[in-house]
């Protein structure tokens, strides 16, 4: 069995994207704190690739925004590459398959409106493994 659910903040600016077939994806690091910390020791943060597809990644972008604290269910994927340099890397991502709010406080109330996607937020994906990333459209990952 492949789950993984995480809690923690979006660490950078969110962008929406579209594959060329028109897919929508987001991508995004998710700054997680250890639970389990030394005293006197600086407070220890893990940081995993998240990726989200279709309506998941609208909902990600029209909800959330860097600094923002979101649960992400998924599956832990991996995938092998060669860099530019000509040596083999393993690219570690998490595949979002839900999204939750954690009821944190943000300061927008029910009445205002949901923020609108910066403009130019689509563009071709860029793939730092040069692999195919686009699941299958049934969602049957050939792996």
């Amino acid at each position: 069995m492949n789950r993984i659910i995480l809690m923690g903040r979006i660490a950078n600016d969110l962008e929406l994207k579209t594959t060329p077939t028109g897919t929508t994806v987001c991508s995004f690091r998710l700054a997680v704190d250890r639970n389990h910390q030394k005293k006197d020791v600086e407070k220890a943060t893990d940081f995993f690739n998240v990726v989200c597809w279709r309506a998941t990644a609208e909902f990600v972008t029209r909800w959330f925004n860097k600094g923002n604290l979101i649960i992400v269910e998924g599956e832990m994927q991996t995938r092998q590459y060669t860099d530019k340099n000509g040596n083999p890397q393993t690219w570690y991502e998490v595949v979002a398959q839900n999204v939750h709010f954690t009821g944190e406080k943000t300061g927008n109330t029910s009445a205002e409106a949901p923020k609108a996607p910066q403009a130019g937020t689509t563009a071709p994906v860029e793939n730092p493994a040069n692999t195919a990333t686009e699941p299958p459209a049934d969602d049957d990952y050939p792996f």
